[in-house]
């Protein structure tokens, strides 16, 4: 359990990520919310889709209205086949993969919290038709171009494990329960990595890459396309290959990289530009990043793994300290080198501070709560 003192630290966090989402809801395009506080003012739509789980903890009625907001700009923005742009107000910013599953999410939470289930209920329905146009063989399963989801300098074809989660959650969220267990069906049939608990990167017929993917597999374990034993094996799996890294000097915090093992130059996955942008133990090439770390403690907390999330949660509180601004006493910084735990991002990053708030809130209650359904009390 954590003690007084651990409780009151925490406390100190949450209050400083709220104040930087409150800072951050009024930005200089269209009054839309800043992706971070210096860095990237423009309202990049999945940053501030993924904001929501943050959000709805707060019951902080200003965000609840910035994030309202969003939505409604965004439906106002999509094409006339239901796809989302990847910057809330330029309709021309197109190609994205994971900004339309997360606007089914979003708008679904949102209907859970207010009671509103007639919420922006056309821009939904084009969202669905845009989803279910995504399928290759019209069965289920989604499938993207290289650098369209969230990694824009790491390639994912095919059919990517992370945005088959998102489409599921939403799918969930929005009542679809039908075609929601058979997208997990096919992540469970699809994506299996021979002798290894969790699920692979992405595949694709004959091709795929078995790296771990922590947002992706801590997904699939929130809203329950893992099994409990799955699950539970792959966390032990999780923190058996951190505590290696962290021997090999490959890993200085005590939270785990977005994905490992790290793609090295003489590796068959490497591309030339990740020598510029995507190098071992960086961005998304193995950085640490806190708003994944928020979601892997939720998912700690979904099988039950109070303990280990506390102690998760710890480490992520003294993480978010870290700033490239020496005068900000709270960076809630983009991401981490996994060598050297330094800030190599943005401060004062939206999902940071909101995915933080979310996962005190999950330890806490002891509850993940918004990305299943039905919605679990917030109280």
């Amino acid at each position: 359990m954590l003690t007084k003192e651990q409780l009151k630290t925490i406390g100190s966090a949450e209050k400083a990520a709220q104040a930087i989402l409150v800072q951050n809801s009024d930005g200089p395009y269209d009054h839309l919310p800043r992706t971070a506080g210096w860095g990237y003012p423009e309202p990049y739509t999945r940053d501030l889709l993924f904001s929501i789980l943050g959000i709805a903890v707060t019951k902080n009625a200003q965000l609840y209205g910035s994030i309202k907001r969003v939505m409604k700009v965004l439906a106002a923005n999509q094409t006339q086949h239901g796809h989302i742009p990847s910057i809330v107000d330029d309709p021309k910013n197109l190609g994205a993969s994971d900004t339309t599953p997360l606007f089914l999410i979003a708008v679904g939470i949102y209907r859970k919290l207010t009671g509103d289930f007639g919420f922006l209920d056309e821009a939904i329905t084009k969202a669905l038709s845009w989803m279910a146009h995504q399928c290759p063989t019209d069965q289920v399963m989604v499938a993207q171009q290289p650098t369209t989801d969230w990694r824009d300098e790491q390639w994912v074809l095919g059919y990517g494990l992370y945005v088959n989660t998102l489409y599921h959650s939403g799918l969930q969220l929005l009542g679809q329960h039908t075609r929601a267990a058979w997208l997990a069906e096919a992540i469970n049939g699809h994506f299996i990595v021979p002798d290894q608990p969790y699920y692979a990167l992405w595949v694709y017929k004959l091709y795929h890459n078995y790296g771990f993917d922590l947002l992706g597999n801590s997904l699939a374990i929130i809203t329950g396309i893992a099994s409990p034993e799955k699950a539970k094996a792959m966390i032990s799996w999780i923190e058996d290959s951190c505590e290696a890294m962290m021997v090999d000097g490959l890993l200085v915090v005590d939270l785990p990289p977005n994905f490992f093992p790290f793609i090295y130059p003489d590796d068959r996955d490497w591309h030339q530009r990740y020598a510029h942008h995507n190098l071992p133990g960086d961005y998304h090439n193995g950085g640490i990043w806190p708003f994944i770390c928020g979601l892997y403690i939720a998912a700690l907390v979904t099988v039950n793994e109070f303990d280990l999330a506390e102690k998760k949660l710890l480490s992520l509180t003294n993480m978010v300290k870290r700033a490239a601004n020496a005068n900000l006493e709270y960076g809630f910084n983009e991401w981490m080198k996994s060598q050297t735990g330094f800030p190599s991002g943005q401060d004062w990053q939206t999902w940071s501070a909101a995915l933080y708030l979310y996962a005190a809130k999950c330890v806490t209650t002891r509850k993940a709560p918004l990305l299943v359904n039905p919605l679990i009390d917030l109280k």
